[in-house]
């Protein structure tokens, strides 16, 4: 029997962004809790993990791949063509060197719903070292080319943490006003 771990609620509040049917890319997806919530939402999804054994027993219907994408080439890149999504979902990580791939990777449409740690966590526990704490402001950085509909720098309880999150929406490519649904949101 496999036990189904609750998602983020940052993400299953932002989730509304998503058109229906997008598809979405879960970096570092862990134990494959964010997979397994999208794919009962009918959406297509993917995730991408050192260790990708937890997450295919809770999202059979996942496309797993299983790399180190700290120390190796990014995996949805070939030939120099960067594969995009309709949504990308990090939560609890941080690789700078990677930001960017991860920002460039949501499809035009699509839609960025990123969630972990922040300066201020090292006062509460791990992580601590601040190569895996944001600092304030950086994922609004990150996301300047994206149409940001959320963001949030603080700390959180249950358990006790800082964190820094952003729901951020890239336009379409046709330039067409944005969807109803984020406009609503906004």
């Amino acid at each position: 029997m496999v036990l189904l771990l609750n998602p983020s609620p940052w993400i299953v509040r932002w989730s509304h962004l998503l058109e229906p049917h997008a598809t979405v890319l879960d970096i570092a997806c862990g134990s494959g809790r964010h997979l397994a919530w999208f794919a009962a939402r009918h959406h297509a999804v993917t995730g991408v993990d050192r260790d990708t054994n937890q997450a295919r027993l809770q999202a059979p219907s996942a496309e797993l791949l299983c790399a180190d994408i700290e120390n190796n080439p990014w995996p949805f890149q070939t030939d120099g063509v960067l594969r995009t999504f309709g949504a990308v979902v990090v939560t609890n990580y941080l690789w700078r060197p990677l930001l960017e791939t991860v920002v460039n990777s949501v499809a035009p449409g699509g839609v960025l719903l990123y969630e972990t740690f922040a300066a201020g966590n090292e006062t509460l526990g791990r992580p601590s070292r601040p190569d895996f704490l944001l600092q304030p402001g950086e994922l609004l950085q990150a996301c300047a080319g994206l149409e940001v509909v959320a963001y949030e720098n603080g700390t959180l309880q249950d358990p006790p943490r800082v964190v820094q999150r952003i729901a951020a929406v890239r336009a379409p490519a046709d330039h067409r006003r944005l969807p109803e649904i984020w406009r609503l949101a906004l």
